[in-house]
């Protein structure tokens, strides 16, 4: 990957991130370069800056959520892309699944896995909190589901979701989606556009 590469620091627990996921393709044709995939945890993120799920920031706050759906609607609009499915087992627990992501990385089987991953999240949603159905469902991707779960429990992965986490942070993240190009910081799939232009004004 290249050192300039705009990067996507994402957890599989933001429906937002997954709209971005499905987007970026594009995008990448567009400009003639890839994204480098970041996994972090976005429990973790919240835990150091204080913050808080969308969930709960929009809740009791008259107009906002529904501004909220528009805008979601205008950007699967622009970008030509499915709509999430509302996962009814939301908030789910990602700690697992994100660790799988860094075990996905090191069994070179990355980006299969993102894209299982967030297609029985937001897709076809299923409680991927649940190891059992967790595994299962990788499994029913393609990819050796119990291998990488038993993997996400080795030190090495723990320490390198760690490490991409309070990097992320370090770095003025906040939340996910998030996205660098060099050290300007974009945050929500909605700044993707202004990802894009940059990168085409470098």
């Amino acid at each position: 990957m290249s050192p300039s590469a705009p990067q996507f620091l994402f957890d599989f627990g933001s429906p937002n991130a997954y709209l971005s996921h499905l987007a970026i393709p594009a995008v990448e044709r567009r400009i003639g370069t890839r994204f480098e995939y970041v996994p972090v945890l976005l429990g973790g993120i919240f835990k150091a800056t204080n913050n808080r799920s969308p969930a709960e920031t929009l809740a009791g706050i008259k107009n906002k959520r529904e501004f909220h759906e528009i805008e979601t609607r205008r950007f699967v609009k622009r970008f030509q892309v499915e709509p999430y499915v509302f996962n009814p087992f939301f908030p789910v627990n990602t700690l697992n699944l994100m660790r799988a992501a860094i075990a996905a990385q090191l069994e070179g089987v990355f980006g299969p896995y993102v894209d299982a991953a967030f297609f029985h999240m937001w897709r076809e949603p299923k409680k991927m909190d649940d190891p059992e159905v967790a595994i299962s469902a990788i499994t029913s991707s393609g990819l050796d589901g119990a291998k990488l779960f038993a993997r996400a429990q080795e030190p090495q992965v723990k320490a390198t979701l760690l490490e991409n986490t309070q990097r992320a942070v370090e770095r003025g993240a906040f939340g996910s989606p998030t996205f660098f190009v060099g050290d300007e910081m974009f945050f929500g799939k909605e700044q993707l556009r202004d990802v894009e232009e940059m990168i085409l004004e470098k």
